[in-house]
C-alpha cells in the first residue's frame, strides 16, 4: 500500500542541477542550478543595503554584487569551452592564445567575467536557470 504525501515541504529540494549545451559552441557543456524565487530574493537581499533620503528609507541594489552572487549560485562548472569559442562570446586577445583548441577551465572568476562580459551568455543561462523544465527528468 502507498503512504500518503502529507506535506509538500517534504518533497521539496533546495537544489536541482542539469547539464546544458551552450547553442553554437559544441562540447560546451554548463552545469547549472535551478534558482527558486525564494533563492533569487534572497541573493537580492543580500546585495541590498538600505539608507535613509528624507528620513525615508531607500534601497540601494549593489549590481556588481547580485551578478557574483547569482553567477555563483546559477553555474557550478563546465566543460568544453574551447578558446576558439570565446570570440565569439566576449572581446578577446587571441594573440595571447597559442592553441584554439585549448578548454579555458571553470572558476567562479571565469563565470563572472563571461556573465559580466557576453550579453548573450547572460541571457542563456538566465533564461535557463528560471525555467524549471530544464531541470525536470521530461526535459
Amino acid at each position: 500500500m502507498t503512504q500518503s504525501i502529507q506535506s509538500l515541504s517534504s518533497l521539496v529540494v533546495s537544489q536541482k542541477t542539469t547539464v546544458v549545451d551552450y547553442p553554437g559552441c559544441p562540447d560546451f557543456k554548463i552545469n547549472i542550478n535551478f534558482l527558486s524565487r525564494e533563492t533569487l530574493q534572497k541573493l537580492r537581499k543580500k546585495a541590498t543595503s538600505v539608507s535613509y533620503k528624507n528620513r525615508q528609507p531607500v534601497e540601494n541594489v549593489d549590481d556588481e554584487m547580485f551578478l557574483k552572487l547569482y553567477a555563483d549560485a546559477c553555474i557550478t562548472g563546465w566543460t568544453g569551452l574551447k578558446m576558439k569559442y570565446l570570440e565569439n562570446l566576449i572581446p578577446i586577445d587571441e594573440s595571447k592564445i597559442e592553441d584554439l583548441d585549448q578548454e579555458l577551465e571553470y572558476t567562479p572568476d571565469n563565470a563572472l567575467l563571461l556573465m559580466k562580459g557576453s550579453v548573450t551568455f547572460d541571457q542563456f543561462i538566465s533564461e535557463i536557470v528560471t525555467d524549471l523544465g530544464n531541470f525536470t527528468k521530461n526535459k
